[in-house]
């Protein structure tokens, strides 16, 4: 597809929140829609996260759409290829993959109050649209370390999210900077072909068992054979991690019982007293995200291997140094540090009716929108997996189709009352976050004793939704003008000199 120069909807990004928007978008006649896509695939996450071992840590019945179930999962927990050939699938079962613009990425769009349309410019040409709904999420932008002497390294160095599969890394002695999510599956597949694998540990993580297993032949029959089977694994399922939002959110200490997991899980893996100790959390169980592993710990205590907590203090051209003075020596650095969740990247490129960017109106007052999806002085913009709409306990797909669904009755409320443009009045969106953080107070988030990436740079929690994933859908299940202003059509003049508008 080309891009047009106007579409009623702009939607950036084709991920899980791109993808539903499209299909549901599709199934209401809102046919006036385009699809913006920097990379050569859908997929999102699930097509940028390509390195050894990379899987999901959500329960795989649970990690699909709720209305394009997946009956060919082959195990518990599904594997990056098997989740992207899913998406793959869904955009093109859904007649949506020839509404995505492909190679194009948004360079900027800016509010035109007296259009009342979004002016964008990609590396496409420019285009035109009455809503903006950004659909990058949280894990797109990969964050680097600030380290000195990084850009002097003359091995190979790249992100965990951006892996270079033209590197061999067998025989070599390879680094990975970071114990999180994606560290914690890449580790244990280096350790199994480098000479030499250094793991570099800020903070020690919690990691409780996997439980994975491979479904038997008859099993992925039976699902695939009775729609109604996978329906209650996914319900028993969504009910299961629900349970957790007590421990995360109210009384932090009903968490011991994973922690007691956790620690046999370390103590089964690790035997040696001291590498023990130094793999051992200093905080309480879910203060950072939970990660799920039956060979992490093992694979720090393989002989090729080596965990390093001392701090780095610089890079080199051919060795990392460490605070203590210690040389030591690489071929390649993997970094699996992150990614910019508390300041995305695509916030400075959004342009709001005043003028200022999203990313200046959130460095000012700090990340925040009205119900995770609509931001003040910023109309007809849709954010979706915005500000407060993270999970630490389930799956985002059930956030993000809470999410559509409130953009969907947006929409046809706009229709239906011929609104051109609305946007959330201020005090609808100061109570909405002023009870979220006074919520956050008390959960594990903010009293566990770490620092996490869910914290901005004034320590305020902007990332993770503090309650169950239910209240969020009630929350969101209809559009509530009564908190909106709204401005009705009028008969303008667009960028190609026709009337917009009644």
């Amino acid at each position: 597809m080309e891009l047009p120069g106007h579409v009623e909807h702009l939607i950036i990004g084709s991920g899980f929140s791109g993808l539903c928007a499209a299909i549901k978008l599709t199934e209401d006649g809102e046919d006036d829609f385009a699809v913006i896509e920097k990379a050569d695939d859908v997929g999102g996450t699930w097509r940028d996260n390509t390195y050894p071992g990379a899987c999901c840590d959500i329960p795989s019945q649970l990690y699909s759409l709720s209305f394009a179930p997946n009956r060919e999962w082959s195990s518990s927990y599904s594997p990056q290829a098997e989740i992207q050939a899913y998406l793959q699938r869904v955009a093109r079962e859904h007649g949506v993959r020839d509404r995505v613009v492909f190679g194009t990425e948004l360079e900027q769009a800016t509010w035109d109050d007296a259009a009342q349309l979004w002016r964008c410019r990609t590396t496409s040409g420019e285009v035109t649209a009455r809503t903006l709904v950004t659909g990058v999420g949280g894990l797109s932008e990969p964050k680097l370390p600030d380290l000195e002497g990084l850009d002097s390294f003359e091995g190979a160095l790249f992100h965990s999210a951006r892996w270079d599969h033209s590197v061999d890394l067998a025989g070599r002695r390879v680094a990975v900077v970071g114990t999180g999510a994606s560290a914690i599956q890449i580790v244990p597949e280096l350790q199994k072909v480098a000479a030499h694998l250094d793991v570099y540990q800020r903070t020690a993580p919690w990691v409780i068992p996997r439980n994975d297993r491979r479904y038997s032949r008859p099993e992925r029959a039976a699902l695939r054979r009775v729609p109604a089977l996978g329906r209650l694994y996914r319900t028993g399922i969504y009910w299961a991690h629900e349970g957790y939002v007590p421990m995360f959110t109210w009384q932090p200490r009903l968490g011991k019982p994973a922690e007691k997991a956790a620690i046999v899980n370390l103590r089964a893996g690790i035997k040696d007293p001291e590498l023990r100790a130094r793999a051992t959390p200093s905080y309480r169980l879910g203060c950072k995200r939970i990660l799920r592993s039956n060979t992490y710990y093992p694979a720090l205590a393989a002989d090729n291997v080596d965990l390093v907590t001392n701090p780095i203090a610089s890079v080199t051209a051919k060795t990392i140094v460490t605070s203590d003075g210690v040389e030591h020596p690489v071929d390649a650095i993997v970094v699996a540090t992150g990614f910019w969740t508390t300041e995305p990247p695509i916030a400075d490129r959004i342009v709001g009716r005043e003028g200022r960017t999203l990313a200046e109106e959130w460095a000012a007052h700090g990340m925040a929108a009205y119900k995770g999806t609509t931001v003040r002085g910023f109309p007809n913009l849709f954010v979706l997996v915005g500000p407060n709409t993270s999970l630490g306990h389930s799956s985002m797909v059930f956030i993000i189709e809470s999410q559509v669904a409130y953009l969907r009755d947006a929409l046809r409320t706009m229709r239906t009352q011929g609104y051109a443009a609305i946007e959330p009045r201020a005090a609808a969106q100061k109570r909405w976050n002023t009870n979220l953080q006074r919520r956050m107070r008390h959960t594990v988030w903010n009293t566990g004793g770490c620092s996490s990436w869910y914290l901005d740079a004034h320590g305020r929690n902007t990332v993770l939704w503090p309650k169950s994933t239910f209240t969020f859908r009630r929350l969101l299940a209809r559009f509530d003008a009564d908190a909106y202003e709204a401005s009705p059509l009028v008969a303008v003049a667009d960028a190609r000199g026709e009337g917009v508008g009644a």
